[in-house]
């Protein structure tokens, strides 16, 4: 039985696979010229990508839903929320395409850079770094769900 992942079902995981399979035919020296540990590697980096941008897609959402919930500020309240559903948008499709990244996924990570840049923002509308919550406080089933949303603390819709 061929246990071997479909490109087409999990990305991800067929970039993985294939570069194991790659190292796994260069140990057996097939006499050809192929730079099998190169190409592995190349391969691995294109799956790596696949991480980067699931998380720079959620670092966003994780941002300016921190920014919705916590600013006291009216404007630019309708693009932080087009912006949230613009990288959600991303962040399901790169899921879609490769359901294995759930797990390679540092949420805490991915969390502590949104928490710095909505800090930053924030800073503006004069809340101190302290005042949003240090750990994540969004489950990844929210940070995905088209249609959930964090109450304001400011009472502002």
């Amino acid at each position: 039985m061929d246990s071997r992942i479909g490109y087409e079902d999990d990305f991800y995981a067929w970039t993985q696979e294939q570069a194991r399979l790659l190292r796994e035919a260069a140990r057996e020296r097939l006499n050809t010229p192929i730079d099998f540990e190169n190409l592995a590697e190349e391969i691995e980096t294109v799956g790596r990508s696949e991480v980067k941008a699931l998380s720079s897609a959620l670092m966003r959402v994780l941002e300016h839903l921190l920014k919705l919930e916590h600013s006291p500020a009216w404007e630019p309240r309708a693009g932080w929320r087009t912006s949230v559903l613009n990288h959600r948008i991303e962040a399901i499709e790169e899921l879609e395409a490769s359901p294995s990244l759930r797990r390679r996924l540092d949420l805490d990570r991915v969390y502590r850079h949104a928490h710095r840049l909505a800090s930053d923002g924030l800073a503006r509308d004069g809340l101190a770094r302290n005042e949003l919550p240090p750990d994540c406080p969004y489950t990844l089933d929210q940070l995905l769900d088209e249609d959930w949303w964090p109450v304001n603390r400011h009472g502002i819709d």
